[in-house]
């Protein structure tokens, strides 16, 4: 249990890594919250600081959610381990992660949107479990689809939560993985509370 605990521990605390403000203050010297949006996030990185470094940022925040449910997850209870208390660790130290991102101890528990991080986590659910590639392919088709339209990161981000449960569920996924879906789909769209209502007004920025 004690082993259990540090890895969702350890989870939180990865993805409360603020990349974007490091960057910020590496780069610049100064601190992103004051700068463009004020969010600790890849879109805001990209705005202020430039492609290179938005991208660097996006990438390194991928790669947090993925490491919580691959590395984490691994050392304590092995690669292939696929029985359901398994993948329920999984599925936590992926959502801590999410959650340190969006809340961080760091920054006095106020972060980015969550959105790399979550896909970060998806990535590693697909490399570990079986069937989750295609739910993951039809989520990150859905967000390039809808960022195509609208050219609008936070719109195309709610879409790909919101349909990502009903994917597991189309796709006869377990309750517990349609839970799970909810429950990452629920989270983004709470952190992006301001830009639904920005959008609806008409008032949310493109990205270009």
């Amino acid at each position: 249990m004690a082993v259990i605990i540090a890895g969702i521990i350890f989870s939180y605390l990865l993805g409360s890594v603020p990349t974007a403000y490091l960057a910020g203050y590496l780069l610049k010297g100064e601190d992103i919250r004051k700068l463009g949006s004020g969010n600790v996030g890849a879109t805001n990185a990209l705005r202020v600081l430039g492609k290179g470094p938005g991208i660097t940022v996006l990438l390194i925040d991928i790669l947090k959610g993925a490491l919580a449910v691959t590395a984490a997850g691994d050392f304590i209870i092995g690669h292939s381990n696929q029985e359901f208390p398994a993948v329920l660790l999984r599925v936590g130290c992926g959502i801590a992660a999410v959650a340190g991102h969006n809340w961080p101890v760091f920054l006095g528990f106020k972060g980015g949107k969550g959105v790399a991080t979550t896909l970060g986590v998806l990535i590693g659910l697909a490399l570990r479990i079986p069937g989750l590639g295609l739910i993951l392919g039809l989520v990150v088709l859905t967000w390039a689809a809808v960022f195509a339209l609208t050219k609008i990161v936070s719109i195309a981000s709610v879409c790909a939560g919101i349909l990502l449960p009903v994917y597991l569920a189309v796709f006869g996924f377990p309750v517990f993985w349609i839970a799970a879906g909810g429950i990452f789909g629920f989270l983004g769209v709470l952190r992006h509370r301001s830009n639904i209502s920005r959008f609806l007004k008409g008032r949310e920025k493109r990205i270009f």
